[in-house]
């Protein structure tokens, strides 16, 4: 079953969770089926039973047996089961198990429209304070504060999340506008992404992309990176608002994080984040 879903388009799992949730999807799959095949053959029954030409007159006693009732007693049983079994302890996993920040790649995700704003710690592993009145949506569109504390090392992506493979990741996401949903399709990670409220979402990736790259391979995912959706309609811009995931290897991910702090050191010397005056208008003494 697996196999037919994902020639109608389900991705390959590449995360620790992929396969349960896979497994849920093929036995709600089956389901359907079973009721559509169900239904399809007691529409056809039904239709030759109580045909006109043998039903004169109409019945009002309606159906007598109780093999409808059983029948919907099942069904609601299995779905009970597929919710509490399978769904259910997925989702308190998702809820109750976030890692703590000391124990997992942090990362912050900002969505707007529509664009992936990825906040990154830097060395430090903490983040530096954010204020709204330093947003500038060219030059600082997380609003980064340079001049708090664990600030000077952080850095910011648009649209690109680099993470490190077989590494519990945990990403805080906020929106800076409207309802977005934060969709990595591969991981099966999905998560409404809420105005006025920061939402843990944790998972670790078991493949890097270029090893998921190879298994596209003759498909007509070939050549296709990882890819960052939407899965929320959030404006006239909706459909361009997209964004690329790339998972490294432990020591490739190091490196490119070396490669970003070279860059902010280069990039300080010119600062145009927009935060070196304090609110009376006279320029900081400090120089980060």
């Amino acid at each position: 079953m697996v196999d037919i879903l994902r020639y109608f388009g389900l991705p390959v799992g590449i995360s620790t969770v992929s396969g349960r949730i896979d497994e849920i999807i093929v036995i709600v799959h089956y389901l359907m089926l079973l009721l559509f095949v169900g239904w399809g053959i007691f529409f056809v029954v039904s239709l030759i039973k109580f045909r006109e030409s043998k039903n004169k007159k109409a019945n009002y006693k309606g159906v007598e047996s109780h093999y409808s009732s059983i029948l919907e007693a099942g069904v609601a049983v299995v779905e009970i089961i597929i919710l509490f079994g399978f769904a259910f302890p997925i989702w308190a996993e998702r809820v109750n198990a976030v890692p703590d920040k000391r124990d997992a790649e942090s990362i912050r995700v900002v969505a707007q429209q529509y664009a992936w704003n990825i906040h990154y710690p830097g060395a430090d592993g903490k983040f530096g304070d954010t204020r709204v009145d330093l947003v500038d949506e060219q030059d600082n569109p997380i609003g980064l504060d340079r001049n708090s504390e664990f600030a000077s090392d952080d850095f910011y992506t648009i649209n690109q999340l680099h993470i490190p493979v077989d590494t519990k990741i945990r990403i805080d996401l906020s929106s800076k506008d409207v309802i977005h949903n934060f969709k990595l399709p591969e991981l099966r990670v999905s998560q409404d992404a809420i105005p006025g409220m920061v939402i843990p979402v944790h998972f670790t990736a078991t493949s890097t992309s270029e090893e998921f790259l190879k298994t596209t391979i003759g498909t007509k995912r070939e050549g296709k990176s990882l890819e960052i959706a939407c899965a929320q309609l959030c404006g006239l811009g909706h459909y361009r608002m997209k964004g690329y995931l790339t998972i490294h290897e432990k020591d490739d991910y190091i490196s490119w994080l070396d490669e970003q702090a070279e860059y902010l050191e280069e990039e300080s010397g010119d600062d145009d984040w927009g935060d070196d005056y304090d609110e009376d208008g006279d320029e900081y003494d400090d120089d980060w």
